[in-house]
């Protein structure tokens, strides 16, 4: 018998921290700042509530201090997990020191931005209570500890590969748990997802949101280093269909945690916005047709609703469908439109195609604008749209008044938003069956290939004229709620650029930063969108400046999205940065071995 030739196990190199401290003392430090850093939150930090969430008590956290709070506590459990606390192992499966910095960062970052917040409105360090310079020291000390911390190289040598490999291999894997136990995690996970987006959603002021997004992002990012969300992933992926249904759950309980319809209002515009970017996703994510006229069909399904709603400004003022027919009738023009659209121009490519659905997205608002009787035929009264668009009536349920459930009152807005919800779960529905059909991957080879996947015998117009006409549909379906929510429908939304959504530059942004080919990932990217511009009202003129920067960096450390499709996220990281094979050969044992390029 041949003797199997073995490679020693060699650790996984480190580079020393930016600090000169030892190890032991970097965790102490961390974790004592940590401890400071939740604590502090519990000081006065100004002596006057001018400043939004009444900072001036002591004993009690307000507004911003609840996030430097979370974010003390998270930097203590990270803290304790790395120094192997019996019954915090579980937090970090990788055995890393990343996510400590990250939360530092992120405990360092929110504390500090209330800080310079609290100086700036209200006129100068002088307002800041003995509370608030505590608050500011002990946010620095978990960031000097975590700087201090000895970090793993990430270099491409082929011993680093080695070694990165050899402690990959040697990580505890989860032990396997009764799938009941699983489903259960799942289900506290949806829970806590919900508590944390109905929180984001209730922030009462920018500030406020931004010390949010501050704190998730950063949670989010050492949970991810962690590797804490590769194992809630393999936990989904066992048992897919009942996280799909228990996010469904989490989406029909949202207006219960509600007492304010304006809430719920953006709640429906979030689901509308991202509705039509799922049906984007097809376009873009799977079929690879860069459409920068979307928005239009959207357009299409509203307008026909509002033509056939009943309104008295309508051009068919006598005629009014029951929503089911006005909802078919919507999808089915749009879905018409993008036929006849896509049908002349879907030969062309890249940004031959890009110019044409520009086109048309310009075509569609201008004529509808002229369509007034005097510049053209009297069908969408022009720029004055079509007002007084009367709430629905389905099956004697009148969406327009408020309604009593179990204790809780559902106002308009919450009887749309279930509505939408109801409408989100068929689109995902008809999404999920077409990309995993004979269809879904043809589109996905159109996308990858289109030469080489007509070689093979797909029929590259015909698979591209069914994805342009499918999304199509799908934006006019939710186009038709749209029209109903608002009471009207004008010209003016359905653009290719504005300063808030939808129009289709968003509607394209939500596809690509919440990652395309996913169905998760533009609903992720609407949310962001919608909200942001709705939250962070005191920037102004400067809320499209932010965006652009928002997008820039995330573009420059996460292309292929907030949440990644494999294939995608392998494309953009080809040159080392993620876990991606590559046969090579080992001159010392003439045996081919596979390696793999060391992690970001």
């Amino acid at each position: 018998m041949t003797e199997t030739k073995t490679t020693p196990v060699t650790p996984a190199p480190t580079t020393r921290g930016l600090l000169p401290l030892p190890t032991a003392a970097a965790r102490a430090l961390l974790l004592v700042g940590g401890i400071a850093t939740a604590a502090s939150a519990f000081l006065a930090w100004t002596w006057t509530s001018d400043f939004p969430g009444d900072l001036t008590i002591n004993g009690y956290p307000g507004g911003l201090q609840w996030l430097t709070f979370v974010a003390g506590i998270l930097t203590v459990l990270f803290t304790l997990a790395s120094s192997g606390i019996r019954g915090l192992g579980w937090l970090l499966p990788a055995r890393n020191n990343a996510p400590l910095v990250l939360t530092a960062i992120g405990g360092f970052a929110t504390t500090w931005f209330t800080i310079i917040a609290i100086s700036v409105e209200l006129g100068g360090l002088a307002n800041l209570e003995p509370g608030g310079w505590v608050a500011a020291i002990a946010a620095v000390l978990p960031l000097l500890g975590a700087l201090a911390l000895p970090q793993e190289s990430t270099g491409d040598t082929r011993e680093t590969l080695k070694a990165s490999i050899a402690k990959a291999e040697h990580i505890p894997a989860p032990q396997a748990v009764s799938p009941w136990i699983e489903r259960l995690i799942i289900t506290v996970v949806t829970a806590v997802g919900l508590g944390v987006f109905t929180y984001g959603i209730d922030t009462e002021y920018g500030e406020l949101f931004i010390g949010y997004l501050i704190v998730v992002a950063f949670a989010i990012w050492a949970l991810h280093t962690g590797g804490l969300l590769d194992r809630f992933s393999r936990l989904v992926a066992h048992n897919r269909s009942f996280t799909l249904a228990m996010g469904f759950v989490a989406a029909i309980a949202f207006p219960f945690t509600q007492t304010d319809d304006h809430y719920a209002n953006i709640g429906v515009n979030i689901l509308i916005f991202g509705t039509v970017a799922l049906g984007l996703n097809i376009v873009v994510g799977l079929a690879g047709l860069l459409d920068l006229g979307y928005v239009a069909f959207l357009g299409v399904g509203a307008y026909t609703a509002a033509l056939v709603s009943g309104s008295e400004f309508s051009r068919f003022s006598g005629v009014q469908f029951p929503f089911w027919a006005s909802a078919l009738a919507g999808a089915a023009a749009s879905l018409i439109f993008g036929v006849l659209i896509g049908a002349p121009t879907l030969r062309l490519r890249g940004d031959y195609l890009a110019i044409v659905t520009l086109g048309f997205g310009e075509i569609f608002r201008i004529a509808v604008n002229n369509m007034d009787g005097d510049s053209g035929p009297d069908i969408t009264n022009g720029p004055n749209g079509i007002p007084s668009i009367p709430d629905l009536n389905f099956f004697g349920f009148n969406f327009g008044k408020a309604h009593d459930l179990g204790g809780f009152t559902l106002g308009r807005f919450a009887n749309y938003y279930l509505l939408m919800v109801l409408i989100m779960a068929i689109v995902v529905l008809v999404y999920t069956r077409a990309a995993d059909s004979r269809i879904g991957r043809s589109w996905i080879a159109i996308r990858e290939d289109e030469t080489a996947a007509t070689a093979m015998g797909i029929n590259g117009f015909r698979v591209k004229l069914i994805a342009f006409a499918l999304g199509a549909a799908l934006a006019g379906l939710a186009g038709t709620v749209s029209a109903h929510v608002t009471y009207s429908v004008v010209p003016t939304p359905y653009q290719f650029a504005g300063s808030t959504p939808p129009n289709s530059a968003f509607l394209l942004a939500a596809v690509v930063l919440g990652g395309m080919g996913t169905v998760a990932g533009p609903l992720l990217g609407a949310a962001l969108l919608y909200l942001l511009p709705e939250k962070l009202v005191f920037l102004q003129d400067k809320s499209l400046l932010a965006f652009g920067i928002a997008l820039i960096l995330l573009m420059r450390f996460r292309p292929e999205g907030i949440i990644a499709n494999r294939r995608q996220q392998l494309e953009f990281h080809e040159t080392g940065q993620l876990d991606v094979p590559e046969q090579r050969t080992d001159d010392t044992d003439d045996t081919a071995v596979s390696v793999t390029k060391a992690g970001a």
